[in-house]
């Protein structure tokens, strides 16, 4: 591959998620086999399978995988890494095992795919984890991920829906990432964007959750390809509804800009006709209700805590590097799902 050459990379990430709607038509119609050992399945929107051993030990059990999101390999195999990882840290617990998720051409230079299994591995021994093995089969295009197993407690597993009247929002990772991706693509991001969604994409959430821990946590999810307001909608489900503060969300500072340009992707105007019925906006801008849509690839954490200790996690959040705060409230259920002030 030439200096420049976009073969690598043609659009990828979570952005080549299914859009929400889709894939729920198709979820509601598969059966379900009641196991009182089973935590956590496909019948809610969490991030992982969590199933019960003993009264103190569960797995928790994830797979994430796509196509690539940047034209390095090595750091698309971080990044696809971190991704999968981050579903274990979502649920509160700690990775043990990975298995690698690999499709690759055969005409393509193996050199590529090993860069790209040397990345994940740097980030499975980073997460405190084993790659244990994987499997791969011969494909048109590039594919790799992650199935990765955890554990937890069974009694501190944190589920997407366990948010309380009262609690802080906390998001751990500023958004983005998928408009300076997209922008990237077309040659048009600036080289500190760029930067930014890389180190934002390839940091681990474990730290984040690690800090939470300290503190009293009733719901968490990761913000991933459904963008911001789909999973925030999924944390409210019908019970409460959050207000969201516009000016406190983190969010990487050229994106307003490339929005202005039209540099938009397919799967954000899915997250928003999935969930536009369901959210107010207020004195917000075409760019802010863009960036709160946007698809996320190993985005941060969302986390909903008590307010006192929403504010201590977060100031020590900011440690970590990364633009990150809380941005909203949840309170009684009104009208609307989210308000965006």
């Amino acid at each position: 591959m030439e200096q420049g050459e976009k073969l690598f990379c043609k659009g990828g990430g979570c952005t080549a998620k299914l859009g929400p709607a889709a894939l729920n038509r198709v979820l509601e119609k598969i059966p379900r086999i009641e196991d009182e050992n089973l935590l956590v399945g496909f019948g809610g929107c969490d991030d992982g399978a969590v199933y019960r051993l003993t009264e103190d030990l569960a797995l928790v059990q994830t797979l994430d995988f796509f196509p690539p999101v940047v034209e390095d390999p090595y750091l698309f195999g971080k990044i696809a890494a971190a991704n999968a990882l981050s579903d274990i840290y979502a649920m509160g617990g700690r990775v043990k095992t990975a298995l690698n998720i690999v499709c690759f051409p055969e005409t393509m230079d193996l050199n590529i795919l090993g860069r790209i299994l040397t990345g994940g591995n740097e980030k499975v021994q980073e997460a405190g984890g084993v790659l244990a093995g994987g499997h791969s089969i011969a494909d048109e295009g590039v594919k790799y991920g992650l199935s990765v197993t955890g554990v937890v407690n069974p009694n501190k597993i944190w589920r997407n829906d366990g948010g309380q009247e009262g609690d802080a929002l906390i998001l751990t990772k500023p958004l983005g990432v998928g408009i300076v991706c997209t922008a990237e693509r077309l040659g048009q991001a600036s080289e500190k964007a760029m930067n930014l969604a890389v180190k934002s994409m390839t940091a681990l959430n474990r730290y984040a959750a690690e800090i939470a821990g300290k503190y009293q946590v009733h719901g968490c999810t990761d913000v991933t390809g459904f963008g911001f307001l789909v999973h925030l909608c999924e944390m409210m489900g019908e019970k409460f509804t959050a207000v969201i503060d516009q000016k406190a969300i983190p969010f990487i500072p050229e994106c307003e800009e490339y929005v202005e340009e039209f540099y938009l992707t397919a799967a954000a105007q899915r997250n928003r006709n999935h969930v536009k019925d369901k959210v107010e906006f207020s004195g917000c801008s075409f760019a802010m209700e863009e960036i709160l849509f946007d698809p996320q690839t190993s985005g941060g954490l969302l986390i909903s805590m008590p307010m006192e200790d929403g504010m201590k996690a977060a100031e020590e959040m900011k440690s970590l590097g990364l633009p990150c705060g809380l941005v909203g409230r949840i309170e009684k259920r009104r009208e609307k799902t989210v308000y965006v002030r």
